[in-house]
């Protein structure tokens, strides 16, 4: 990664030019079956395109807070380095009556009308799916973000310094996610070519950070694995070793 990078956005940036055929994100869910892996370029190429959504179709400025109702999901990653792609300061599991736009899984859509701005809405069912029935005053985001460039340049560059994400109370700037990432990947001990799999949620900075951010700012990769609790010992030591895990989160 690049001394120079201060937003997670450049993070991303710096692995796709590093090399954009590794696996960045692997998802499972077991209450579904569904296995999903994302390599650096197709990742990149999601994030583009639904920060395009946000810049071009939703008229998202830099500085509009975003309160993301998602669980740990490799759409909830996307939605994480779109919105610093786009300068948006993005609260997981924030007040959607406090936010400018809300992003919302489908367990959620009730709470997230509160929010007087845009919502989008996405089903989270296998295969990035659309829902069978929009739900009503909801952008499907499945259906609006494939036809969205495949490049992203911002009308204004993001700036390191902006506030980039709200976590557990605190706001943090691009510049200090990044920090914050490159120490947790130190500690952890996380190199290019660890894969780390973790169990955690997007509710707090620990799942955040080591379910994405660390592993990306360490050019290593991350199984992201919902509704682990239906797995047994066998099983989860089994995916351990077929996904080649070095840490656990």
């Amino acid at each position: 990664m690049h001394a120079t990078d201060s937003t997670p956005a450049d993070l991303l940036r710096s692995a796709l030019a590093a090399d954009p055929s590794r696996p960045l994100v692997t998802y499972y869910d077991d209450a579904t079956g569904e296995r999903v892996e994302l390599s650096v370029a197709t990742f990149a190429n999601w994030v583009a395109k639904t920060a395009n959504l946000l810049q071009d179709e939703l008229s998202v400025e830099p500085g509009d807070r975003l309160a993301l109702l998602l669980p740990a999901h490799w759409q909830t990653a996307v939605w994480l380095l779109a919105g610093s792609s786009v300068g948006v300061l993005v609260e997981p599991q924030g007040d959607p009556g406090a936010a400018d736009l809300v992003v919302s899984g489908p367990d959620s859509l009730q709470e997230a009308r509160r929010c007087g701005g845009e919502r989008i809405a996405l089903s989270l069912r296998p295969m990035g799916a659309r829902f069978p029935q929009p739900p009503e005053g909801f952008v499907d985001y499945a259906v609006e973000v494939p036809g969205q460039g495949d490049r992203f340049a911002p009308y204004m560059p993001v700036e390191g310094g902006a506030p980039s994400l709200v976590i557990g109370g605190r706001t943090l700037s691009g510049t200090q996610v990044v920090e914050q990432a490159r120490g947790d990947a130190a500690a952890l001990g996380l190199t290019s070519g660890s894969r780390v799999l973790s169990v955690r949620d997007y509710d707090d900075w620990t799942g955040i950070s080591r379910g994405l951010l660390a592993p990306l700012a360490a050019g290593a990769s991350v199984v992201l694995n919902r509704n682990a609790d239906r797995l047994d010992a066998e099983a989860l030591a089994a995916r351990r070793e077929s996904e080649r895990i070095t840490h656990t989160a």
